[in-house]
C-alpha cells in the first residue's frame, strides 16, 4: 500500500536512445507536505540539471501541477523535465495508454503527446510555447565568452535571443571543431548576462558526430547551476524557431535530429519539428525516456 505522505521519486534518462545516456532527471510525487525550501534543497542534493515535483496525483484545471527546480533556483519551464515528468505520470499515475498529458507549469500549460505504437512506445513530444524573438548581439562579444575566434561564428545568421518558454541566446557556428573548442569563460558570461533576459547559451553547427543526425549542439546555463547540459529540450525548441525564422535550411518547415552531450560522454538525441503558420512558428520537441531507478525519500 502506498504511503501518501512519503514522497516517491524516479530517476529517468531523457532524450536517451539507451540507458545512461541523455539527460538525467529526478521526478518526485506525493510531495504535499514538502515546502518550497525543501524542494529546493532536494534539487540541490540531487544535483541533476533539474528536479521536478508532481504536486498531486490528481488533475487540476485540465493538467497535473508540476514545479521545476535547478540546483540553484526554481524555473518556469524546461524541456527535458517536462518530457520526463509526463512519462512518469503516464507510467506510474495514469497507468494506461493515453495520447496526451498536460503539465501545469509556472510558464503555462504544456501538452505532451505520446506515441502508443509498439515499435516506438517510449517516444514523447511536447508543443512549445509561442516562439518569441528578442535582441540580436554582437558576434565578437559572444566569441569572447565562448573562447573562440569571431570568424568561427557563421556570419550569415545572427546571434539572437529566442524563447519558446525559456530564453536562450542562439549562436550559429561553422564547424564541429569550433563547437568542441568552445569553453565558456565564466566571468565574461556572468557579466554579459547580468542585465538581459536570456541567461543561457546554445551553440550549434551543421557537422555531426553521427552522420544520421542533422545538427550538433551544446548548451551552457551556469547562472542556473548547470555549467553544461547533456540534453535540453527548451533550448532546442528555441533553436527550432530560430532555424525557421532565418531559413537556415532554406525552408519554413523542418523535421530534424539534433545530437548533444558528446563532450560529456552522455550522447543525446533531440527531435525537432517546426513550421511557420501565418505569422506564428509552431515548435514541437521530442525524444525518448528511459526509467533508471525508483525509491522513497527517507
Amino acid at each position: 500500500m502506498l504511503i501518501v505522505n512519503t514522497p516517491i521519486f524516479y530517476i529517468v534518462d531523457v532524450f536517451a536512445e539507451e540507458k545512461y545516456s541523455g539527460n538525467q532527471l529526478a521526478v518526485f510525487r506525493c510531495v504535499q507536505e514538502l515546502s518550497e525550501k525543501e524542494m529546493q534543497q532536494i534539487a540541490r542534493e540531487m544535483n541533476f540539471s533539474e528536479t521536478t515535483f508532481v504536486l498531486s496525483d490528481e488533475e487540476t484545471n485540465g493538467g497535473y501541477n508540476v514545479r521545476i527546480f535547478t540546483p540553484r533556483i526554481e524555473v518556469p519551464f524546461a524541456g527535458h523535465p517536462t518530457l520526463g515528468t509526463a512519462y512518469i505520470i503516464k507510467k506510474e499515475i495514469v497507468k494506461e495508454p493515453v495520447k496526451e498529458i498536460v503539465l501545469n507549469l509556472k510558464a503555462g500549460q504544456i501538452p505532451v503527446f505520446f506515441s502508443n505504437s509498439k515499435e516506438d512506445s517510449d517516444s514523447l513530444w511536447m508543443r512549445q510555447l509561442e516562439t518569441v524573438f528578442g535582441d540580436t548581439y554582437d558576434a565578437e562579444a559572444l566569441s569572447k565568452i565562448l573562447g573562440i575566434d569571431t570568424k568561427e561564428i557563421d556570419e550569415r545568421f545572427p546571434v539572437q535571443h529566442v524563447s519558446t518558454g525559456f530564453p536562450t541566446i542562439i549562436v550559429p557556428l561553422k564547424s564541429l571543431k569550433s563547437v568542441r573548442k568552445a569553453n565558456v569563460i565564466n566571468s565574461k558570461y556572468l557579466s554579459f548576462t547580468e542585465e538581459i533576459a536570456a541567461k543561457t547559451i546554445l551553440i550549434f553547427c551543421p557537422e555531426t558526430y553521427n552522420k544520421e543526425n542533422d545538427l550538433n549542439a551544446r548548451f551552457f546555463a551556469g547562472r542556473y547551476g548547470i555549467p553544461e547540459d547533456p540534453a535540453t529540450g527548451s533550448a532546442n525548441g528555441c533553436l527550432a524557431g530560430y532555424l525557421i525564422k532565418h531559413r537556415y535550411f532554406g525552408k519554413e518547415k523542418i523535421d530534424l535530429k539534433v545530437e548533444q552531450g558528446y563532450e560529456l560522454s552522455r550522447p543525446s538525441l533531440i527531435l525537432l519539428k517546426a513550421e511557420k503558420k501565418g505569422k506564428r512558428i509552431i515548435v514541437h520537441v521530442g525524444g525518448k525516456v528511459k526509467t533508471i531507478a525508483k525509491g522513497k525519500l527517507a
